[in-house]
């Protein structure tokens, strides 16, 4: 991630051009030539005004350093894109930066700092794009108009804190924050996130991310992790939740406690683990069950005052529920292909600073391919009233080809799939089955294509067993 500003003017040109070169093209940063026309900066402006913000850095091509000090016309017409070719105007900071063109000479290049809008910013052709990753997506007409609907949602974050109640900020945690990501003065930090506005107000944004006692505010705005006794949630005399952990605090520390609550709360099971030592190893990984957390707390609809985060643990499954149903725009068909959007994106820009933030729909792919690459079927997602379930299964893919075999093969099948490759001594340990039981359901399973045993000979001591999940 860019340096702040101030850092880059400060820095001699060799290194500007080092860095900015080096930078990934992503969410927030893209590069342009020099022959770039304004009207195509203008497409890369709209997406980035529409989405989450970002930086321009034009003056590059092809790994190299152009620079623009020989495209003087050029110059203006880029500044000018956002007032001729965008409705309504995007606005952003252009800032001429000195830098070494691949020539070895002084030259220059503009870096355009834009901030997230909160309108629905169009090109002059009437064109709508949205920045997804490194790409600029052009919306369809069915998908403008959800967006345009969805709009609404993405301006609470900026209203005044103080409408809802007091909000000091924490000096401590602003401090920090600063020191993080090397910017010289925390203020200036949090008006260029658009925490505070031009008069120094807290945004609603800045008090959930920093404000002493955010739920003085936000009564709604916590964690809740919910253990419960079985597979199904019951009430009245049956009821069986076992603990109720309420994760407050500001957002960074909220995703704090829930992890802890739920490292303790996720039921184990005993599996070899990737050191090669036996262990035990949550029902659901871990890496799946916090992406839908952290998505969840930087995601969720603040403006619903009625509800908050749960985490609900069951003995075969987690469900993460979150208030803000999906938008439009974000039709749940293949969870491989949910388009990024953040219906937070100041918030959602500070906790990828704090190296929390992922967005939605990169989290939703993470989670798939962990999921599958463990065995497991892929997570339910699933729009309520109000809001949005993901439903993350311990429970194994079973294959057609284990239904009548008996349960000692399924519970070796189970092992190996969960570890990845197991020697036959290691699913003895396991499973608690003698060695020739063993040995009779791992022949059983490969007779049906199930397991496979690699190895170079018949009696190689190192020989492993692995899962056949395709």
């Amino acid at each position: 991630m860019l340096p702040p500003i101030e850092n880059l003017l400060a820095m001699p040109p060799d290194a500007v051009t080092e860095l900015l070169l080096a930078e990934p093209e992503g969410q927030w940063f893209d590069r342009k030539s020099a022959r770039i026309s304004a009207r195509s900066l203008a497409e890369t402006l709209v997406a980035m005004a529409n989405a989450e913000g970002g930086g321009i850095a034009i003056g590059f091509r092809a790994g190299t350093c152009e620079g623009i000090d020989d495209r003087p016309q050029a110059q203006n017409e880029w500044r000018q894109a956002g007032v001729n070719l965008t409705l309504p105007p995007v606005r952003f900071e252009p800032i001429l930066l000195r830098c070494i063109n691949a020539r070895g000479a002084a030259d220059h290049a503009l870096l355009l700092a834009i901030p997230p809008s909160n309108q629905v910013h169009t090109t002059t052709r009437d064109e709508v794009f949205l920045r997804t990753g490194d790409e600029n997506r052009r919306l369809s007409f069915e998908q403008r108009i959800e967006f345009q609907y969805d709009r609404g949602d993405t301006s609470f974050e900026i209203t005044p804190a103080s409408t809802y109640g007091p909000s000091p900020l924490d000096a401590d945690s602003i401090a920090a924050y600063a020191e993080q990501v090397g910017h010289p003065d925390p203020q200036r930090l949090l008006q260029a996130r658009d925490l505070v506005g031009p008069d120094g107000e807290t945004r609603t944004a800045g008090a959930l991310l920093f404000a002493a006692d955010p739920q003085r505010a936000f009564p709604q705005a916590f964690v809740r992790v919910l253990k419960y006794a079985g597979r199904e949630r019951r009430t009245g005399r049956e009821q069986n939740l076992i603990s109720d952990i309420r994760c407050v605090g500001r957002l960074p520390q909220q995703i704090d406690a829930a992890r802890q609550a739920m490292r303790e709360a996720v039921p184990k099971r005993r599996a070899l683990g990737p050191d090669g030592r036996f262990g035990w190893f949550g029902m659901v990984p871990e890496e799946v069950w916090l992406e839908a957390l952290v998505n969840a707390v930087i995601h969720r609809a603040y403006s619903n005052f009625g509800d908050h985060i749960r985490l609900a643990v069951f003995d075969d499954r987690v469900e993460v529920s979150s208030p803000g149903r999906f938008p439009g725009i974000m039709p749940l068909g293949d969870l491989l292909e949910v388009r990024r959007f953040a219906r937070n994106p100041r918030i959602a820009r500070v906790m990828t600073d704090l190296s929390y933030g992922q967005e939605l729909g990169e989290g939703l792919r993470r989670m798939v391919a962990v999921m599958e690459a463990s065995g497991r079927q892929r997570p339910v997602v699933r729009q309520v009233a109000g809001g949005v379930e993901i439903a993350l299964s311990g429970a194994l893919v079973q294959p057609d080809e284990l239904r009548g075999m008996p349960e000692a093969a399924r519970r070796v099948f189970e092992q190996i799939a969960l570890a990845g490759r197991l020697r036959t001594g290691e699913l003895v340990a396991l499973t608690g089955y003698s060695r020739p039981v063993v040995l009779r359901n791992l022949h059983a399973l490969t007779a049906r294509g199930l397991v496979r045993r690699v190895g170079h000979s018949a009696k190689d001591p190192q020989a492993y067993w692995t899962a056949e999940l395709s």
